[in-house]
């Protein structure tokens, strides 16, 4: 045991869970290989000083090792295309899977074509599988499930931030299931990815549509021009910090109200609320409790369960389908509509719930995920330290109202967007479920 971890001498590398699952797979029905056998390449970057441009047409999409776990992975940060013509062993490509080896370890992401042609951090291992006795999907899967997870952690190091190289990953066991099985899994994460492809090109022309019928192009001089005292004596709200009124969301804020029809917020919604502080009972079997990084996950999850008869006001917590949640501590304006799935979580205070009643809800959510948008939630954000928002300063956001035909047409494209989003979580789920059913009768 000590040379087959490097004679590290950690407790953590001698776990009997960890013992016990490589025991599980080496014992299988089927017969198993190193994961070094079954892909192409385990490596990882090298650190490089980032040069960051504003302009996305000068630079090169930029991914980090939270971006990769979400549902939108665009950051918004792009690198300097001269610098990225040096750092081209930092692309990615589809069909890779990616893993988190520093702070977060362990987060597997299977790549599709969103990913192609962005750089991403050198703090991800990257996998590229062979696709032959073992399937990419198939192998993802595994990698994911929690006998995938466990392996794939045994060997973080470090006292307060955890890392792992490729070298501690390369001999992890891989079961070497029947191609039936493979296939049927596999097709499974292939069907996500292609999904959630589907889905980032129908909120990508949700956002088109709002971009194209405000038309802030327009006003470019009322964006770039200065502020004046008088417009900060008739501002819509009383805060004297200079941020507020340089912000992009304050000049987007007066053009929208004095160009367009539109309703605040507060009354677009029957509700902004946010719960109290509470007890946290945690359990091992309970209502999934998510934070405000979770919900943004393609696949929220978390580890934290919480006792649906000790945790006072649990109800207040759980989440409804349609509504729609704005991270509001930390992390500004991090958005999800809640679907099936998330319906049947509970979430933080430091989450925003929004109830759409008067303007419907996919459009609700497509003017605030838009660019636009987040410049108007950012807009109002107060804290020198750990920046906050309440639901009476995003109550204040103006909603424009573009007429009944072209919300409904937004509205449909975001219906759709979250539908395919929705499919795509449970077949991944199924996927991972596969991999673990098969696994856990071997024990039986």
């Amino acid at each position: 045991s000590l040379a087959e971890t490097g004679l590290r001498l950690d407790a953590s590398c001698h776990l009997a869970e960890t013992i016990r699952v490589k025991k599980l797979i080496l014992n299988s029905p089927f017969p198993s290989s190193p994961l070094k056998d079954q892909v192409q390449r385990i490596f990882i970057g090298n650190i490089f000083k980032r040069i960051y441009v504003n302009n996305p047409e000068r630079g090169v999409a930029y991914v980090t090792g939270s971006d990769m776990i979400k549902t939108d992975i665009n950051s918004g940060k792009f690198i300097s295309k001269k610098q990225a013509e040096n750092l081209q062993y930092l692309f990615l490509e589809k069909s890779w899977i990616l893993l988190s080896c520093s702070g977060t370890v362990g987060n597997t992401v299977f790549t599709n074509e969103m990913f192609a042609g962005r750089i991403a951090t050198h703090d991800l291992i990257r996998i590229i599988p062979k696709n032959q006795q073992t399937k990419a999907g198939f192998l993802y899967a595994y990698l994911s499930s929690k006998y995938g997870k466990a392996l794939l952690t045994q060997s973080t190091y470090g006292g307060v931030v955890q890392h792992i190289e490729p070298e501690h990953i390369k001999n992890i066991p891989v079961p070497l299931f029947p191609y039936k099985e493979q296939e049927t899994i596999d097709n499974l994460i292939l069907q996500a990815g292609e999904l959630r492809m589907k889905a980032n090109s129908l909120l990508q022309a949700a956002h088109e549509q709002i971009e194209d019928n405000l038309n802030l192009k327009k006003y470019e001089s009322r964006l770039a021009e200065p502020v004046s005292l008088k417009s900060i004596k008739n501002s819509h709200t009383i805060r004297f910090e200079g941020n507020f009124f340089l912000s992009i969301g304050y000049k987007i804020h007066q053009i929208i109200t004095e160009n367009f029809q539109y309703l605040p917020l507060a009354e677009a919604t029957s509700e902004i609320f946010r719960p109290g502080i509470f007890k946290r009972v945690y359990v091992k079997k309970g209502v999934t409790f998510l934070g405000g990084n979770e919900i943004t996950k393609a696949n929220p999850s978390s580890e934290k369960q919480l006792s649906k008869t000790k945790t006072y006001g649990i109800s207040e917590l759980m989440l409804k389908k349609h509504w729609i949640l704005v991270t509001c501590g930390g992390t500004i304006g991090n958005m999800a509509y809640v679907d099936d799935e998330l319906a049947k979580c509970a979430a933080s205070q430091h989450i925003l719930r929004l109830v759409p009643s008067k303007v419907r809800s996919g459009y609700l959510y497509a003017f605030l995920s838009s660019a636009i948008g987040q410049n108007l939630i950012s807009h109002y954000t107060y804290g020198s330290v750990i920046p906050q928002i309440e639901p009476h300063h995003i109550g204040l956001i103006p909603i424009p109202i573009l007429g009944n035909e072209v919300e409904n047409k937004i509205h449909q494209l975001v219906m759709k967007y979250v539908e395919s989003i929705e499919i795509a979580k449970k077949n991944e789920a199924t996927a991972i479920q596969l991999v673990e059913k098969s696994i856990e009768q071997w024990q039986s």
